[in-house]
């Protein structure tokens, strides 16, 4: 494994256990403000959204950022 690999938190992580991750952590409701996203709002489910985020660069990006975020400020053990 690479030195980038290896200080990069998402390595190894799928968009789609960081979405399940943020959607028990936060809700859809809480998700949803913290991301503007009508996925997130109109009929959520993590099939729709998997099928958005993985079309939609910014909005994928905007989710791996907020699971970086979540994993600096409150840990693996809460993911």
């Amino acid at each position: 494994m690479t030195d980038t690999q290896v200080s990069n938190p998402l390595h190894g992580v799928t968009l789609e256990k960081m979405l399940i991750d943020l959607v028990d952590f936060f809700g859809w409701e809480e998700l949803s403000r913290k991301i503007d996203i009508r996925c997130f709002v109109t009929n959520p489910s993590i099939k729709s959204s998997l099928t958005f985020l993985r079309r939609t660069p910014w909005a994928r990006a905007e989710v791996e950022r907020l699971y970086a975020y979540c994993l600096q400020r409150y840990g693996r053990q809460h993911q």
